[in-house]
């Protein structure tokens, strides 16, 4: 009897109590849900929006600078350009710099700095990151097979040449002298006074 009124006293609670576990089931999944989306939706940003700063950047010649010491300046540019393109934006995984110069009107790049965050932060040495090209030595006019363009032209005037301006200590040929006469002759004398022809009469028949 005791059973049978168990039964009828719980029968009517059982919607009740069939609703109170599936919102407790539900509440458990909400919770267990929404920080795996919020951990998520944290990590996901930063994976989208890494990226590679890339910088071009351009210097120029300076009086007495020859094909190296542009190269160290250009190191030192590239250098100061990476630690900067890391330190501004800390979504930087990479970092790109290409450092031109320019000389004498013309423009070539030098050197291509490309390294990752990890690279620098282990080594941040540009030599041991960067490349060159070599071919930039000659675009610049560095060497001795370049010509600087508008370079002035040698002068052209005939007295500088060897041929009219002989060797210092070279002794110019004289002239060969004009003889007089020949060895053992003498010139012929003239006489001082040239002979008049005598008139010659003509007697005329009578």
């Amino acid at each position: 009897m005791v059973g049978k009124n168990l039964l009828k006293t719980f029968i009517p609670l059982m919607p009740l109590i069939a609703r109170k576990i599936r919102i407790t089931n539900a509440v458990l999944l909400l919770s267990t849900a929404v920080p795996i989306w919020l951990a998520i939706d944290a990590i996901a940003p930063q994976m989208v929006q890494a990226y590679t700063s890339r910088t071009d950047l351009e210097i120029d010649r300076l009086p007495g600078d020859n094909y190296q010491s542009l190269l160290r300046r250009a190191e030192a540019v590239a250098r100061a350009a990476a630690q900067r393109g890391f330190d501004k934006d800390i979504l930087v995984t990479d970092v790109s710099v290409i450092v031109s110069v320019q000389n004498y009107g013309s423009i070539a790049p030098v050197l291509e700095l490309n390294v990752s965050r990890t690279e620098w932060r282990n080594r941040p040495d540009p030599q041991r990151w960067a490349k060159y090209f070599k071919v930039a030595q000659t675009l610049l006019y560095f060497g001795p097979s370049a010509t600087k363009p508008n370079s002035t032209n040698p002068d052209t005037n005939p007295t500088n040449n060897v041929e009219n301006n002989p060797v210092e200590g070279t002794p110019t040929p004289e002239p060969p002298a004009i003889p007089n006469s020949v060895e053992g002759t003498s010139p012929p004398e003239l006489p001082d006074t040239v002979p008049v022809p005598t008139p010659v009469e003509v007697e005329q028949p009578n």
